[in-house]
């Protein structure tokens, strides 16, 4: 499995590990925070790149993300509430504007799992490793059951369950700790996968035996965060750690 042999279980972030769904959630991003740019800076405006996607967005949960992108341009906006909708210009509105845009997205265009994710966790089942995912999306258990990957794992800690037991999302490894926890394991016995250069700083900073980084992005740039974040290892695909042995 291309794993240190202390490792017992796996922890796989969903979106851009597993799934193709991180290219849905940077062009829901990106029209919900152009959108806001243009009403707020006019026809000028400086539009939301995937670079913001990755250094501010990517892998964190939604308000954080909302959060992050505008503190990088120097704007602040009210909190606002949970049910404010894009227009209101809110931290919710805009991370509420997105998830629309994103279920839209997902309907239309569907989601499909990486067949190297889908060969790699099965083999990880196969080979007796506990398997969870942790991702700060609030839609897991649908893409999860839309894939079929659902199948595969024991244990999930989504969106939904970072904001019910009010944990710290990632770069904070609270996340990752609750899905170790999930599976009944010290963090030293398991891997954790993430396409994020937070969710890599995670894993890192959660004592985790080993973190294993995937570069989809593949512009040479972003393999270097993943490793300087404190990756054991960077892959373009998980077909690279050898599903099939």
């Amino acid at each position: 499995m291309g794993l240190p042999d202390s490792v017992t279980g796996v922890l796989f972030d969903l979106d851009g590990v597993l799934t193709s769904t991180a290219v849905l959630h940077r062009r829901a991003w990106k029209q919900v925070f152009d959108r806001f740019l243009e009403a707020r800076d006019g026809a000028g405006f400086r539009p939301f790149e995937e670079r913001d996607y990755l250094e501010f967005v990517d892998g964190r949960p939604r308000q954080d993300g909302v959060r992050e992108f505008l503190r990088s341009r120097g704007i602040t906006v009210r909190e606002g509430d949970v049910g404010d909708g894009a227009d209101a210009g809110t931290v919710w509105g805009l991370g509420n504007g997105k998830n629309e845009l994103l279920l839209s997205l997902i309907e239309r265009e569907g989601v499909r799992a990486y067949p190297g994710s889908t060969a790699y966790v099965r083999r990880a089942r196969e080979h007796g490793l506990r398997v969870a995912v942790v991702t700060s999306s609030a839609n897991a258990e649908a893409v999860l059951a839309a894939t079929g990957l659902d199948e595969y794992v024991e244990a999930r800690v989504d969106g939904r369950t970072i904001a019910d037991r009010d944990l710290r999302g990632k770069p904070e490894p609270d996340s990752f700790l609750a899905g170790a926890a999930e599976l009944g394991l010290e963090p030293a016995r398991a891997a954790v996968f993430e396409d994020a250069v937070s969710g890599v700083r995670a894993g890192h900073a959660g004592g985790f035996g080993y973190v294993v980084g995937v570069d989809r992005v593949q512009d040479g740039q972003h393999a270097r965060e993943l490793s300087r974040a404190g990756a054991d290892v960077v892959v373009t695909d998980l077909s690279e750690l050898g599903a099939g042995e």
